[in-house]
């Protein structure tokens, strides 16, 4: 999983550097696809969900742009100045997934979307944090929406946080148990325990955080049209302490600034 984590984090530096004005959504998939493919790994996301009723998702990864929460689909839209997206990518290496997300500027963003930005990735390293051996799943809920709280008073306003989309088990499949939500009570829910990887990832809005699909069955779009945000990764807890899979140093820097122990598996 370390090495697939890997693969998604190159695939999200790609991408991020060729984020700019003009170029479209098509492209950046693109990039996202050459990198997996040149690592020798797979797509987690191409070809996911697909049934005799159903088309599989049809991008590499997830590009979603301003109003669009989550599971954006590459293709004709070119980015503008001030447009704020969010990229999801995931690779399986040897039948293991990492999975990751971060949203990126375009040009000059208004201050309101930056910091939206801002607050997600924070709250997402806030529930990371939360992880500890013998705890439960919900102290990374409780920790996500604790930090989204205080965030609020320090940007002095409201913000939607989402949670029709949560955070997930994640292994030899992409989406496995439990569920990871990004609010609610802390010490519910399965333990933490050696070996449960979890895909940690808040999704939050400028406005409401409702949200409904696109026609094309995958797109999610906040129902009031504000703009959203997605950060997300990948991480497990040692005995040594926590260990963030698609962080290209493990976590270690983000963890270390939050006073949290940072443990990859011994060699």
């Amino acid at each position: 999983m370390r090495r697939a984590g890997l693969v998604v984090a190159d695939a999200l530096v790609a991408v991020r550097d060729r984020v700019r004005s003009g170029v479209t959504t098509a492209e950046l998939n693109g990039v996202a696809a050459e990198v997996i493919n040149s690592a020798g790994a797979r797509p987690s996301f191409l070809g996911y969900g697909e049934s005799p009723t159903r088309q599989g998702f049809p991008g590499v990864c997830c590009l979603s742009v301003n109003d669009e929460i989550v599971h954006g689909i590459g293709g004709d839209r070119v980015l503008a100045d001030g447009d704020l997206i969010s990229i999801d990518c995931g690779a399986i290496v040897e039948g293991w997934h990492g999975d990751a997300a971060i949203t990126v500027e375009v040009g000059a963003v208004a201050a309101e979307r930056r910091h939206l930005s801002q607050a997600t990735r924070s709250a997402m390293w806030h529930g990371i944090a939360a992880a500890r051996l013998g705890g439960r799943v919900t102290d990374i809920s409780a920790a996500i929406e604790a930090r989204v709280d205080a965030l609020e008073v320090d940007h002095e306003r409201p913000y939607g946080i989402v949670e029709g989309f949560v955070g997930h088990g994640i292994g030899s499949a992409m989406h496995q148990e439990p569920d990871v939500p990004n609010a609610g009570r802390p010490g519910r829910g399965p333990k933490i325990i050696p070996g449960l990887a979890l895909a940690v990832e808040p999704m939050l809005t400028l406005g409401e955080p409702d949200h409904r699909l696109l026609g094309d069955g995958w797109t999610a779009v906040t129902v009031d049209g504000s703009v959203a945000a997605h950060w997300e990764h990948t991480m497990t807890v040692t005995e040594h302490g926590i260990w963030v899979l698609t962080a290209h140093d493990g976590g270690e820097s983000e963890l270390a600034a939050l006073g949290v122990r940072f443990g990859p598996l011994a060699n």
